[in-house]
């Protein structure tokens, strides 16, 4: 491995030989780019995506990509908790161990909607859909040494608060505050997680990852002005999904990777470039907030955490 870290690459990825990686919403953009890496360095990977059409498809490109991949499909819908119980239980059958989760999936700025449990959409599924997925696997990767959990946010929660008067923001919903408030309780979920994994003497790592302004699928639930802008001004301004899967690569598999840390690409404003150890809002670091989002999702999701 390259002892680079300024311009750290796909190239930089350790081997996986013998580990086992779950990528969820691995079908498209950067949860695919990251899928296929990883399997072609070695790892045997899970899509996990609500479409399981899409994700054969994916799974068959990158089988195609790189003869003998071990890939795999599960059938995981996040906005459904029942759908995540299944999903989770089908895997601990398959799996007695877990190297590495990566908590890829998500919408943004999607118009209010609410999941099947009745979450505004974009909560129940970027943070609460991940909250309970992972602590129904988490016992196979406390089993497992050196695994990680990596979970991705974006630049949007800087911009986040979690709105514990209304959680699921029936009295004034935003697309933009929605959205931020989804990406916020991702790092707060990471922060916390680790310090429970701490706490337990855990080798087990949870990190966070952004991807920069990267172009994929979801810009497609943009305001009709935003996205005939990304389209003409789009290749200028946007990197390309294999850039925008670096950062979370890196998290998943440098080896001097710690737990709570979080990364970024490195150029202006982190929207490009290569990944970097970076920093979250002052806000995302607030550990009486982190406990009470804790205990108002396992309140939610009904999943209590082994640590």
């Amino acid at each position: 491995m390259s002892n680079r870290t300024d311009r750290w690459t796909a190239a930089d990825v350790p081997d996986q030989a013998g580990r086992t990686a779950v990528v969820t919403g691995a079908n498209t953009g950067i949860g695919y780019q990251a899928a296929a890496v990883l399997a072609a360095s070695g790892a045997a990977v899970v899509l996990a995506c609500r479409n399981l059409d899409k994700a054969k498809e994916a799974a068959a490109r990158i089988a195609a990509a790189t003869p003998g991949a071990q890939v795999e499909v599960q059938q995981l819908d996040l906005s459904a908790l029942a759908s995540v119980r299944a999903a989770a239980a089908e895997l601990r059958n398959r799996y007695d161990r877990i190297d590495l989760l990566v908590n890829n999936a998500g919408v943004m700025w999607v118009p209010r909607q609410t999941t099947v449990d009745g979450f505004e959409l974009q909560f129940g599924t970027n943070h609460l859909g991940h909250f309970a997925l992972t602590g129904l696997l988490l016992d196979r990767l406390l089993a497992t040494p050196g695994s990680r959990v990596v979970t991705i946010s974006s630049q949007g929660h800087r911009q986040g608060r979690i709105h514990f008067d209304d959680l699921q923001l029936e009295r004034g919903y935003g697309r933009h505050t929605a959205y931020s408030q989804a990406k916020l309780a991702n790092l707060m979920f990471t922060y916390e997680l680790q310090r429970r994994l701490t706490a337990a003497g855990s080798g087990t790592v949870a990190v966070a990852a952004h991807p920069g302004v990267s172009d994929t699928e979801l810009v497609r639930h943009l305001p009709r002005l935003l996205r005939r802008l990304n389209g003409v001004f789009g290749r200028l301004f946007l990197q390309s999904a294999e850039m925008g899967a670096l950062p979370t690569l890196r998290a998943a598999t440098d080896p001097a990777v710690q737990g709570a840390e979080y990364y970024g690409p490195d150029g202006l404003y982190e929207g490009r470039g290569h990944p970097k150890r970076t920093d979250s809002s002052a806000r995302s670091h607030d550990a009486d907030v982190q406990h009470r989002l804790w205990a108002v999702s396992e309140q939610l999701t009904e999943v209590t955490y082994p640590v």
